[in-house]
C-alpha cells in the first residue's frame, strides 16, 4: 500500500465578508442523506503552461467562490424534534494537502479500494454536527506528477445537481473566468418555514418513501442485514448491451409505445431482478427501491435557474422478487416508470406538508453513517439506485486541464448503487453497486448472463 503524508490542513473563508445569521433549511434537506457525499477527480501532472501554483489556485479561488456559495462555510445545527438549520457563521471549508507514493496507474480502474480511502478527506461523525465542516477537500500530489481532488460536501445543505453547481463554478473562478450561474439560495420557495396553503379538497396520500422499507421474511430488524460485509464493483454496460437491454423493454407488452423507457428505468429494473436472484429471495419476499428524483422542473412554477439545495426526492417502487423475477424485464422497467411519474407539484407539496407536520423527523433521516440503526435501510431485500447520467459531473478545469477520471468515493453500505455515463465510451454507462460479499459473484454473473 502506498503511504500518504497530510502536509499541511487550512480552513478556507469567504474572501469578502458575506451575510450571517440562521439560515432554514426545507424540509427536503432534513431528510434521506444527511451525511457527506465524496466524490474524486483525478488529473495528469499540470503542463508548463500552467504557471501558477497549485495549492494557491485552489485555495484562492474556493475562498472567492465561497462569497457567491457562503452557506457552504457555515455549520449544521440540531434544533429540537430531529430538525437542524444552516448557521452561516463563515466557519469555514476545510482544504488538505497530502503527498502520496502512488502513482495515476495504480488507479487504473478506478475502482473504490482502501488506496482510493484515503484521497478522500475523512469527516469524523463523532464530533458535534455544530463542529463538522459541510465541505471538505483533500489535494493529494501523486508521485508521478498527477494530482488527485478528493471533495466531500453534505448532503444535508445540497444535493449533487448543487454540489456540481458549486464545483464547477469554482473552477471557472480558478480559470480567471466570470461566475456563470449565480446560486438561487432562498429556500422559502420550497416552503422551509412557511405553512402551506390550504388544499380545495385534501389530496390522496401515496408516499411510500416515508415508510420504513421492507425486511427479509422472518427478521423483525435489520439489525443483522446491516453487520454483513460489504464489496464494491464498477460494473461496465456497452452501448450494444444497453440497446439489447432497451429494445427488450420496449417491444414488451408494459412499454408505452408514445414513449418508451428511458436509460434509467432500463437499467434499474435489470439492477433490481439480477440483486432479487443473486440474493436468493424466497418469491414472496417483499422487495423496496429507491429511487432519487429532481424536482428542480416538475415544480410549477418550475424551480428558479441555480437553485442551490436539495431538490430532489426519494420514491420507493414496490414489489415481490417471485413477481419481479417471474415476469419480463419491462414489468421491474414499468414498476419504476410509473414512481417517477407521480412526483408532480401537489406530490411534493404534500409530502413536504406530511413532513413539517412529524413530531420528530429522525426516523426519516439516514443516519447510519452516524452509527445509528434507525432511519431507511436500502440494504437487503431493497435497493437504492441513483442516476448520475444527466448531472454536469465531467470537464472540471482548474486551469491545468480536464480530469482524466471523475467518481464517487467509497460508498460502503448494502444496496447503495450509482448510475453513471463512461468517460472513455460514448453511450456507455457504469454501474457502481455495494452489495453483500455472500451476493456479489452471483449479482455479477446475472448482470451480463440476463442480457
Amino acid at each position: 500500500m502506498a503511504s500518504i503524508i497530510f502536509k499541511d490542513t487550512h480552513t478556507v473563508v469567504p474572501a469578502e465578508q458575506t451575510w450571517t445569521g440562521r439560515f432554514p433549511l426545507a424540509e427536503w434537506d432534513q431528510v434521506g442523506t444527511i451525511t457527506h457525499v465524496p466524490t474524486v477527480y483525478f488529473y495528469d501532472k499540470p503542463s508548463e503552461s500552467f504557471q501558477g501554483n497549485v495549492v494557491e489556485t485552489l485555495k484562492n479561488s474556493l475562498s472567492r467562490a465561497l462569497v457567491h456559495f457562503y452557506p457552504m462555510a457555515g455549520r449544521l445545527r440540531w434544533l429540537p424534534r430531529g430538525r437542524f438549520e444552516l448557521n452561516c457563521n463563515t466557519a469555514g471549508v476545510t482544504f488538505i494537502e497530502a503527498e502520496s507514493e502512488a502513482v495515476l496507474t495504480d488507479f487504473n480502474d478506478y475502482s473504490p479500494t482502501p488506496e482510493f480511502e484515503k484521497l478522500m478527506p475523512q469527516v469524523n461523525y463523532k464530533n458535534p454536527i455544530e463542529t463538522i465542516p459541510l465541505v471538505l477537500a483533500q489535494l493529494t500530489t501523486l508521485k508521478c506528477g498527477g494530482l488527485s481532488l478528493g471533495v466531500n460536501i453534505s448532503h444535508a445543505v445540497v444535493d449533487g445537481q448543487s454540489a456540481l453547481h458549486f464545483l464547477s463554478e469554482w473552477g471557472r473562478i480558478a480559470r480567471g473566468e466570470p461566475i456563470e450561474i449565480v446560486p438561487f439560495l432562498d429556500r422559502k420557495i420550497l416552503w422551509a418555514g412557511k405553512p402551506l396553503p390550504p388544499f380545495a379538497s385534501p389530496p390522496r396520500f401515496d408516499h411510500k418513501e416515508f415508510e420504513q422499507p421492507p425486511l427479509l421474511i422472518g427478521e423483525t430488524d435489520n439489525v443483522e442485514e446491516r453487520k454483513k460485509k460489504t464489496t464494491v464493483v464498477m460494473l461496465k454496460l456497452s452501448k450494444s448491451q444497453l440497446e439489447k437491454l432497451k429494445s427488450r423493454v420496449n417491444t414488451s407488452k408494459y412499454a408505452d409505445p408514445a414513449r418508451g423507457f428511458t436509460r434509467y428505468e432500463t437499467v434499474t429494473g435489470h439492477v433490481w431482478r439480477c440483486a432479487c436472484k443473486a440474493r436468493g429471495h424466497s418469491p414472496e419476499q417483499p422487495t423496496a427501491l429507491g429511487i432519487c428524483v429532481d424536482i428542480r422542473n416538475r415544480m410549477q412554477p418550475p424551480l428558479p435557474p441555480g437553485y442551490f439545495g436539495n431538490a430532489t426526492l426519494d420514491v420507493v417502487a414496490a414489489s415481490t422478487s417471485g413477481e419481479l423475477i417471474s415476469n419480463e424485464l419491462g414489468f421491474a422497467a414499468e414498476k419504476i416508470s410509473k414512481a417517477i411519474k407521480n412526483v408532480t407539484n401537489e406530490y411534493v407539496m404534500i409530502g413536504i406538508e406530511y413532513l413539517k407536520n412529524q413530531d420528530d423527523l429522525k426516523k426519516f433521516q439516514d443516519l447510519h453513517a452516524l452509527g445509528s440503526t434507525e432511519g431507511p435501510f436500502y440494504g437487503n431485500p431493497n435497493l437504492g439506485l441513483v442516476s448520475w447520467l444527466t448531472l454536469p459531473m465531467y470537464g472540471l478545469d482548474f486551469g491545468w486541464g480536464k480530469e482524466v477520471y471523475m467518481g464517487p468515493g467509497t460508498h460502503d453500505f448494502d444496496g447503495d448503487s450509482l448510475l453513471l455515463t463512461n468517460q472513455n465510451e460514448v453511450g456507455s454507462v457504469i454501474l457502481a453497486t455495494c452489495l453483500q460479499v455472500a451476493h456479489m459473484e452471483a449479482f455479477k454473473k446475472h448482470f451480463y448472463e440476463d442480457i
